[in-house]
């Protein structure tokens, strides 16, 4: 097998650090063509493809690598940039084991403690949003039924005067309560939106750094 010509891993490495990612994947791209085994032309790509926000193509590359990162340091890097990965993908579930691997490896590693808060965090507001239309579905159907009792009624009432069809209508004390029930919940929504934009601010991501 013909052996990684280090010279395009340094000038992909040159070339990412000045922000040429397109060069940088070429270079990487062309390391990997002579040795489809080099770890860091591989690991390289991944991170560069992550700055491109391919995040999907960078969490394949690296995760078909990943048994071959032999050293602990760069093991915990590794993983660490995978949860990141996972995590801007909204992979909640998978970025928080990732991070897990990463504390394994490297236990007091601050940034991937508070990445890890952060997805444990993301995946309790993503199963909340779930519960919540599961709730909405019931409320519908609520509706739906309503509506169908007040069909109902509207038939049963057919014969009524003429002058009386044409009354205006009166708010009833339940149409009351459920226009406020309607602006609480449009309230709470609101609300929950700005604190998950205040969340989406606090995540932290370390840059990659390249080998």
């Amino acid at each position: 097998m013909a052996q990684p010509d280090r010279s395009e891993v340094r000038q992909g490495n040159r070339d990412f650090y000045k922000g040429k990612f397109t060069n940088a994947v070429s270079e990487y791209s062309q390391a990997l063509e002579r040795d489809s085994t080099s770890i860091a032309a591989r690991y390289n790509l991944s991170n560069t493809q992550y700055k491109q926000e391919l995040y999907e193509s960078a969490e394949e590359g690296l995760k078909a690598k990943m048994d071959a990162i032999l050293e602990q340091s760069q093991r915990a890097d590794a993983f660490h940039n995978l949860g990141n990965m996972q995590l801007l993908q909204k992979k909640y579930a998978e970025s928080i084991e990732s991070y897990k691997d990463a504390l394994r490896l490297r236990p007091n590693d601050r940034e991937t403690k508070s990445n890890l808060a952060y997805a444990q965090k993301m995946l309790q507001n993503q199963d909340e949003e779930g519960d919540g239309d599961q709730d909405q579905d019931n409320q519908d159907q609520d509706n739906q039924d309503q509506n169908q009792n007040q069909d109902q009624n509207k038939d049963q009432n057919q014969n009524q005067d003429q002058k009386e069809q044409e009354a205006p209508p009166k708010i009833t004390p339940q149409d009351a309560r459920q226009m406020l029930e309607a602006m609480q919940q449009k309230e709470r929504e609101t609300l929950e939106k700005v604190e998950k934009e205040k969340d989406k601010a606090a995540v932290l991501v370390r840059p990659s750094k390249n080998w």
